[in-house]
Parts: C-alpha cells; structure tokens; sequence
C-alpha cells in the first residue's frame, strides 16, 4: 500500500472516531444542560404572553412607580408620573398628525430627559419607533430614514445640521425640534445657553425655515396635554421597533423587533438580575445609565430598569470622564452597566478611586469583549465583579449572561438566560459536541423574525434558529465561549463596524484606487479601524483620506490608521483576503 493511500485511509479513520465521539457527546449531554446553573429563584422560562401589548407592560410600570424618580439628569429629577404625563402628550400630539397606526417615527437624542417620555410616546400612540445614532453622517441618515420610511422625527438641535442636510431627499414631513434642556425647567434655560452660547456645541442651521414644517418640544408637550388621545389596538404580534445595525452589504439593516420582543426581553433581563435586585435594601435603586439610549443594549436596560422602578442617573457625554465622576459622587449607584471602553476609562481617571462603591451591586459588561485586565481592576477598585453576557440588536441585547450572583471573572459569555434555546452547528448545519467550535444559533420569544425590506430566509436555520454568525464552543455545564465574531466585523466601543461600508465610502474618495479595512486590536476601544489604501499617486495624502472619512463616516467608524499598499490580496474571483491583511498587519507588528 502505498503512503498517500495510508494517509487517506488514517484520515478517514480519525475523521469517524471524531464523528462518532461528536454523536456520543451529543447522545449522552443533557438538553439544555446550562439551566442546572441557574440560581434559586430564576425560572427556566418566562411569559411575555402575559402581557397584551407592550404598553400594558409600560403603564404597568407608571402604575406601580408613580412617585418613583424615574430619570435624574444634571440635577433635575423626573418620577414615573412626570414620565406618564410627558409621553402621553406626545402620543397625542402625534395622532393629531394624521398618520396611520403602524408608521415609522424616528428619534434622534441621546441621555437627556425627554429621550424616554418621547419614545414611549411614539409607541403610545401606535407607531413604530426607530432610534437614530445621533452622531451620524448625512448619508448615513439618510439611509435609515429611506430604508425605515420614517415621516416624522425628533431631533436635538445639536445634531439638526446632519438632518438638514438630506430631508429632501427623505419622506420626512415634520420635525420635532428640541434643545438639550427642554425639560430641566429653570436650569434648562441655562443649560441651553451654555451650550449654544459657551460651548458652541449646536451648529448652524436653517430648518427654521418655513418651508419646513418645525414644531418645537415644548410646545408639542404643551399642545399634547389638550388633545384628545385614543388609545390605539394593540397585539404583541405588531412591529415596535426598526433597531438598525450594521450590513455586510455596506448598508446597515433594520431588525424588525415586534411588542413580544420587547416585552420578552424585558421580563428575561428581570428574571436574571433577580437573585441580586431582591436583596437590595434601599427605598430606590439607582441605574447609571451612560450607555446611549438608542443602543439595543442601553434600551434593554431601561425595560429592565423600569420593570424594576429604577433611577436612571442619566450621563449625556460619557466621554467627559471628570463630570462623569462628579456626577457619580453625588449619590449612590446599585447597578453599573458599560462596555470595557468605558469601565477601563474611569479605572484611569485618579478621582474615581475615591468614589464610595458600597452600593455597587451588579457591573454589568456588554457591547464588546471585556478584557480580564480590566475586570480584575474592576474588582479591586469597586468591590464588585464585572459580570459579563453577549446580545445581539436582533435579540434585543438578550442572549447569554453569567450568573449574576459570581463573584469572579470567568472568560466566558455566560449561559442561554430563561426561554432562550442556543445551539453550535458546524458549516453543514449540523450540532457540534461539547467545547467544539461552531456558529451560535439562538431561538427565543426575545429573536427578530428578520430585517425591513430584505429576505431573512437564509438568517434561520430550517428548525428556526437565528444563526448569529458568531463561533463559539459549549463546555459541558453549558457555558458559552466566545471564539470569533463576524469573520470580519470589527467593534469599536461595543458599536458594530462593517468593512464592506466604510471601503464603498472611501473608494469615492480622489485618488484612492483600491482600500480593503480591518479590526487591529486597540487597548482604549478594542478595536480601531485601519484602512489599507492602494493610491492613484504619491499625491495622496494620510490627512487628505481622514479628511474625507471625518466628512462622510460617524467618528467611530473613521480609520485610525492608513497604510499605502501597491495592491491588495485578492482571491481567484477577486474578493480581497481580509485574513491576509491581519496577518500582515501582526507579522509588522509583532506586539499586537
């Protein structure tokens, strides 16, 4: 027998002794073997049938909460009641527009008080909310709003020069104006002066124009309390939210997020924080919420919250980590949620030591990997171990989670939380053994049924599990290892960057031939975009190209590091070899 013939037969051999140890694995592990783990108390399952609509589960809340703080922002304290008061009037603002039940509104803010009482508000009325990032491009809005169908949106006037920009070219009909301190009564007065005056942070625009149809917040809140509102029929079957995220196609896709999703998720991030919330003492619980609303993971967070009764301690910039400090020291905090980014921040600020953490319950991590350095500086600063989980937008944030109740930083992404079923299949689409690496694939009342104008056929499995695209492995008590993301998705600050669209973008940028982008590890983000640019000349310049991307790309999103390249690899069909650009990229830099 020849070699090569012994080589194929061993092969074959070694490849039945693996299927058949993959079979036995399969046959002899427990199904759903992550639920011996769970903590007394949390039930393997919940409800969200429970609840009609999504609003029952909100004025659940309001009734429960009524003089409960529900938002404290700068100083200025808001109760569920106020909240109530303030979303009515604009649900009946909003039907006193005319729209059918079920249209598209948009909502452009971050952490300010009016963010919630306009979102429920929207959802109050019976229309669809889509959250914007604030901090987008003309184009990149202008995309959402096309793709969403949106009619009427409400923005900050920071941010309304990108929305003057491209209403022209949107179904926009009206636009709701508001000012950072719309609702900070006396001090708002102050706050706006400062920011429009001092800080010069609102730039100019013209959408006080009559030809544009304008209302201003305060005076839709103030309309709204003297109209009529009819409250709409609802069913958890209909649509809630258009929560966009990032596209293989260079375009971001909107995930479809009915009522049930909504309220699943809310009543799963409830049931999993429940061993540690119940034995809180305090009258009020306070929830730092410095994470921007219009993420996924942020709004999840909120449901969680005012499920709860919560306190959000409302954070504008987080960015300003001496004012973040200031303000953390002005009362207690419970709950903690952030990405890595933020937490390893403050950990390097020198004032935040000297914080009083004896209310810290749960830090909760999400949005990207946290890192076992800044965990453990966590732990020995705050007292509190960082407890960290994995979500994605189109399970609304909700997937896996570590035990609440650990004490100590683990590595992994957790285990499936109540109602949540999860499987690793190979490229086949067969199940994996235990600690084999595979696709997650999850299926739960909280998981889309698929994305706005697009075919969602090929996201499920044939047995309707959403498949995530992220490789991972199971040990066998059913935690979760994260392997790989997205094979080339990068995250910068827990927010989703695709290649695809940065590279269509900077190829309308003169003199740039050829770009190919990757993920480079970054110990402040994470991840930091870099772009590998084939140039028409030696005329191109590195400021001319960040130039263009800070003109047309969100700042999270612009290259931090730009290297000319004669030509990229490609493959036979022309596709570039990302994979041979990281190795490039840690073959020059051996430290990363």
């Amino acid at each position: 027998m020849l070699i090569c013939d012994i080589d194929m037969h061993m092969t074959a051999f070694l490849k039945n002794i693996h299927l058949y140890q993959t079979a036995r694995t399969l046959t002899m592990m427990p199904n759903k073997p992550w639920l011996a783990n769970y903590p007394d108390g949390v039930p393997k399952t919940i409800n969200p049938d429970r609840y009609s609509s999504i609003m029952e589960l909100y004025e659940e809340c309001f009734d429960r909460f009524r003089m409960h703080p529900m938002s404290i922002c700068m100083g200025v304290t808001h109760t569920y009641h106020d909240v109530n008061n303030a979303s009515l009037a604009v649900a009946a603002w909003l039907q006193s527009q005319g729209l059918p039940q079920g249209s598209v509104v948009a909502l452009m803010m971050p952490n300010v008080p009016q963010y919630l009482p306009t979102m429920i508000g929207i959802l109050r009325a019976g229309y669809v909310c889509t959250p914007v990032n604030p901090l987008y491009t003309g184009r990149e809005l202008r995309h959402q709003l096309n793709d969403s169908g949106a009619q009427i949106i409400f923005v900050v006037d920071n941010f309304a020069q990108a929305l003057e920009q491209v209403i022209g070219e949107t179904k926009i009909k009206r636009i709701v104006l508001s000012k950072m301190g719309d609702m900070m009564g006396l001090k708002g007065i102050l706050v706006n002066t400062i920011i429009r005056q001092v800080k010069r942070l609102v730039p100019k625009y013209k959408l006080n124009d009559p030809k544009y149809q304008v209302t201003k917040l305060p005076d839709v809140l103030k309309k709204g309390k003297n109209l009529p509102f009819q409250k709409p029929k609802m069913s958890l079957d209909q649509k809630a939210f258009l929560q966009y995220t990032g596209g293989t196609t260079g375009l971001s896709k909107g995930a479809i997020l009915s009522q049930r999703n909504i309220v699943a998720a809310a009543m799963q991030s409830e049931a999993w924080t429940r061993p540690i919330t119940s034995e809180i003492n305090e009258v009020y619980i306070n929830m730092v919420m410095a994470l921007p609303l219009y993420h996924i993971f942020a709004f999840m967070l909120s449901l969680l919250g005012m499920r709860s009764g919560y306190t959000f301690i409302l954070i504008p910039n987080p960015r300003d980590i001496p004012g973040f400090i200031k303000t953390l020291s002005k009362q207690p905090f419970h709950i903690f949620p952030a990405v890595n980014t933020l937490f390893k921040g403050l950990l390097d600020h020198p004032d935040f030591k000297h914080l009083d953490f004896s209310s810290l319950r749960i830090s909760q991590a999400g949005g990207m990997a946290a890192t076992e350095q800044t965990a453990t500086r966590w732990l020995e600063t705050t007292g509190c171990a960082m407890i960290e989980g994995w979500g994605m937008t189109e399970g609304v944030a909700v997937g896996t989670a570590n035990v609440i109740t650990d004490r100590k930083f683990n590595g992994t992404i957790g285990v499936p939380v109540p109602s949540v079923d999860a499987i690793v299949i190979d490229d086949e689409g067969k199940r994996v053994g235990v600690n084999q690496a595979g696709e997650l694939c999850i299926k739960g009342p909280n998981v889309t049924s698929g994305y706005l104008n697009r075919d969602s056929s090929d996201d499920f499995t044939s047995d309707g599990y959403f498949r995530t695209g992220d490789i991972v492995s199971m040990d066998e008590k059913g935690y979760f290892r994260l392997l790989d993301r997205k094979k080339d998705m990068i995250l910068v600050s827990g927010f989703n960057v695709f290649p695809n669209e940065i590279e269509s973008v900077m190829l309308d940028c003169d003199g740039i031939v050829d770009c190919a982008v990757i993920g480079i590890p970054d110990e402040r983000q994470g991840e930091a975009v870099k772009i590998y640019v084939v140039p028409a000349d030696n005329n191109v310049t590195k400021e001319a190209i960040k130039e263009f991307a800070l003109d047309n790309l969100t700042g999270y999103k612009c290259p931090r590091y730009i290297e000319f390249v004669s030509d990229l690899p490609k493959s036979n069909v022309g596709k570039v070899l990302r994979q041979k650009l990281r190795e490039k990229h840690h073959a020059d830099h051996p430290q990363h």
